[in-house]
């Protein structure tokens, strides 16, 4: 079986396995005992080569042999303590080496599974919606069959819900007269309100590039006047966050029932609507805490958009349904509302 190498082209060491050294002398062991050795054959050599005192018998001197063993054993005692050290430093950097390799591993197998993630997520909420739609159209069709199809035929056919209560509508003019607007009253006031299902659409923002309604429902989100604020300012707190790998699609909030959200629509604060701060990712909330308290810049544009996100969500909440409260509150803009707030104790 073949081992991996790490960059020095040496294998690699498992991040869970010891280094297969056991029992085998090393390199340092062998030059420990090599000093050793050279070293007590130079202390015997002395001792054998001194000359010795034959007048008379020697007396032993216990203080004078303390000092002789000392003098013979210490070198080598020093010898394989700095061997025992020097040892003990190679298997700090192998220890080394195998925990950096593990955390390598576990970061990307933990990207991989963000990213597996994040495309399951997507397509299971698309799924989802996707009944949720057809549901709503198999009602809507069933109760205009139930209320009698000739008294509905006979009624013109009602325009889309408009997203919220837009702005005092501008006098009407004659095909003759030229449009007069008061002054300062932008063009974009001439158009029609942006309904609901484009205004949820564009603060969910497109999925890809090749997303036509979803770009079509955020340029007229970014031209109407009611949104364009909360779509700018989500997408400036949706950039910050992405800085630090905190994306949407990764979260995924428990659900709160809408008269939640109409309560905090209505201006109640607190225990009440705490549920609505659903985000339970310790990581993305921990990283979006750090940011608010070090980075001016992202706890401005944080705050803006909890500020726009509270005035729209108010408007809109007039004229939604429960339905449509739901599906608002599956969006991406939400999503970031709901873990900014959570962070800024929006719902403390």
């Amino acid at each position: 079986m073949s081992q991996e190498q790490n960059s020095n082209g040496k294998p690699a060491i498992g991040p869970y396995r010891r280094p297969e050294n056991g029992g085998r002398v090393g390199v340092h062991e062998i030059i420990a005992l090599t000093l050793s050795a050279v070293w007590l054959g130079l202390a015997t050599m002395f001792f054998v080569i001194m000359p010795r005192d034959t007048g008379g018998t020697a007396e032993f001197d216990p203080f004078t042999f303390m000092i002789t063993l000392l003098a013979v054993f210490m070198p080598v005692a020093l010898i394989w303590v700095g061997t025992s050290a020097a040892k003990n430093a190679k298997m700090m950097r192998e220890e080394s080496q195998r925990l950096q390799a593990s955390i390598d591993a576990m970061r990307n197998a933990y990207i991989s599974k963000q990213q597996d993630t994040s495309a399951g997520s997507n397509s299971v909420l698309e799924k989802k919606l996707e009944e949720i739609a057809s549901a709503q159209r198999n009602t809507e069709t069933a109760l205009a069959a139930l209320s009698g199809g000739t008294k509905t035929n006979a009624l013109p056919q009602a325009s889309p819900k408009a997203a919220m209560q837009s702005a005092p509508s501008v006098p009407e003019t004659t095909p003759d007269s030229q449009p007069s607007l008061a002054l300062g009253t932008p063009a974009e006031a001439l158009e029609n309100p942006i309904t609901v299902e484009d205004f949820i659409r564009a603060v969910h923002f497109p999925e890809s590039e090749s997303d036509k309604d979803g770009f079509r429902a955020l340029r007229l989100a970014l031209r109407d006047p009611n949104t364009s604020a909360l779509v700018r300012s989500a997408q400036d707190v949706l950039t910050l966050l992405s800085e630090d790998g905190i994306y949407m699609d990764d979260l995924i909030p428990d659900r709160s029932r809408p008269e939640i959200w109409r309560k905090f629509a209505e201006g109640e604060r607190g225990r009440t609507v705490a549920s609505l701060g659903g985000v339970r990712d310790r990581s993305s909330l921990a990283l979006a805490a750090g940011r608010m308290r070090q980075d001016p810049v992202f706890r401005d544009a944080a705050h803006h958009f909890l500020r726009r996100f509270d005035q729209t969500f108010a408007a809109f909440e007039k004229t939604a349904n429960d339905s449509e409260i739901a599906a608002l509150a599956e969006t991406r803009t939400a999503r970031a509302f709901m873990l900014l707030g959570r962070v800024a104790g929006t719902f403390d």
